[in-house]
This record gives C-alpha cells, structure tokens and sequence, in this order.
C-alpha cells in the first residue's frame, strides 16, 4: 500500500476510457478500470502492475457493488471515480420508441447514478474524492436527432450541479467534463451508437442523416488521447472545476449557449418581470 491515489474508470474496455485508463497508470496512479468484461480492458489497456480489470455492468448494481468490494479489497480505498461509460442513441424523437428512449436514460443517466451511488460511502468515509463525470457538449447544447442522448446528458448536467454542493462538506469534489467531437468509437454502429427503430413518412431525411452521423467517423476533430492527458491534469488541480469544456468546438458551443440564454432572458423582460405576488416585499 502507498498513498499513490486510487482512480475507478468506468467503460474502460474501449473509447475514450481506454485512454483515460492508460493516462492515469502513465501519471502514476493505481486503477480499478472497468467494463461489462474486464477481459476487454487488459486487451484494450494491457497488463500493469497498477491495474485491477474488473467486469461491471453500469446498469446492474449487484455487478457495481461486487466491483468497488473488489477495487477496496486489492487497493484499500477510491481516490478519484471517473464515470466514463454510456452510449448514443440517435433520432428523431418520434422516431425513437419508449424503450429505446428509457434505454437511452437508463445507461447514461442512472448508470454513472448508480456507479456514484456505490463509491460515496467509500469517498465519505474517506472524507476526501473527486467524482468526474463525462457528459458532452450535447449536455450543455443539445439539437435535432439527438433529443434521447442530449435528455440524457442534460440530466447528468443537473444532478452534478446539485451533487457537488452535497457533498463539498465531506471534502469530496465533483466536476462535470463536456467534450466535443473526438475520434473514439461513439459513432461506431453497433459498438456505442443506436439508431432508431420507428420509421415516420413525414421524417424523409432520417436516412441521409444517419448516413451523415455515420460519415463522421474518423473525421472528429479531437484526439482522446490528448484529452485524457489534460484530464489528469484538471482532476490534479487543487480545487476542481464544477465544468471543464474539452475541446476547441465544445468551447465555442457552449459560449455560444450561454450568450443564446442570456439574449432569451432579455427577449421579452416586460412579460418576465413585474410578475411577483402583491404581498411579496421588495
């Protein structure tokens, strides 16, 4: 045992986890890294002295518990969690079925929920950890043919705002990180992208669409590896950001956003103010 910290990433078999996995063993720390079948992440990250490879199922939290009993038996405690692991599931939102759509919130909401659910007591205990949570840009801005991931998204934006201010008292840190487009496999069909199963006249470009998300593979214009490396380098600094915007065209969306609300805030102030009960004292 050493105080090296102890990081558990999730969706560390393939994607961007396998870089954030092979950036924390090169920046020295120990890892729990995660994936349905810990088998994929020593193919996908190789062997280490620092690794534990561990199967979990971010939707099955008999599999999580068994993961973090397993991460404190072999290292004794979890520094830092960063939930990585989810999925895409594009189209129109009529195009989407219930299922689909539940599916869509039921990985990438309730998953990192569940993930987090399980390494608080540990953190608390602790009294020290940082949660870090990948949304995406989508979270902040999310647009057509994305209503599924982008709900998804936008309500892990929520709850780690609100989680962030629960649990400073424990000396734990929470930050939200918002990539942009990076060459990792979300858009690879039948890996981590979804397309929708419904087919409505009406929607005629659904095709021609899908055909453009899935041209987009290989092209992104960020590179994970660099990402991951200036991860470790956020989550190192003193106090944690509450959002970090990776990427040059995740920084520009989200400016753009935050420019978009002020302007909508101002549109129509005579119908927004002077809207406050009689008896409310100024």
């Amino acid at each position: 045992m050493t105080d090296t910290k102890v990081w558990l990433v999730t969706g560390a078999g393939r994607g961007m986890g396998v870089d954030i996995a092979q950036a924390a063993l090169a920046a020295g720390y120990r890892l729990v890294a995660t994936a349905r079948d810990a088998a994929n992440v020593v193919a996908a990250v190789g062997d280490h002295a620092d690794l534990l490879a561990v199967s979990l199922d971010i939707t099955d939290t008999a599999s999580i518990d068994a993961a973090v009993h397993e991460a404190i038996d072999r290292f004794g405690r979890i520094d830092v969690l960063v939930n990585n692991a989810g999925n895409f599931q594009a189209g129109y939102f009529e195009e989407i079925t219930p299922e689909q759509f539940r599916a869509q919130i039921e990985t990438n909401f309730f998953g990192p929920l569940n993930v987090t659910r399980a390494v608080l007591p540990v953190m608390r205990r602790q009294r020290s950890g940082q949660i870090v949570t990948i949304t995406s840009t989508a979270g902040i801005v999310s647009g057509a043919f994305g209503s599924a991931y982008g709900a998804s998204k936008f309500a892990l934006e929520g709850w780690t705002e609100s989680l962030r201010e629960e649990v400073e008292q424990f000396g734990i840190q929470v930050t939200a990180v918002e990539p942009g487009f990076f060459r990792t496999e979300l858009l690879v069909e039948g890996s981590s992208t979804l397309w929708s199963d419904l087919s409505i006249d009406d929607y005629s470009d659904t095709a021609s669409t899908i055909e453009a998300w899935k041209s987009m593979n290989g092209k992104q214009s960020g590179d994970p590896a660099k990402l991951a490396a200036s991860l470790v380098k956020v989550i190192e600094l003193d106090e944690a950001p509450a959002r970090w915007v990776a990427g040059a065209d995740a920084v520009e969306a989200v400016k753009q956003k935050g420019q978009a609300l002020i302007e909508q805030a101002d549109a129509h102030l005579d119908l927004s103010t002077g809207l406050d009960h009689p008896d409310h004292a100024s």
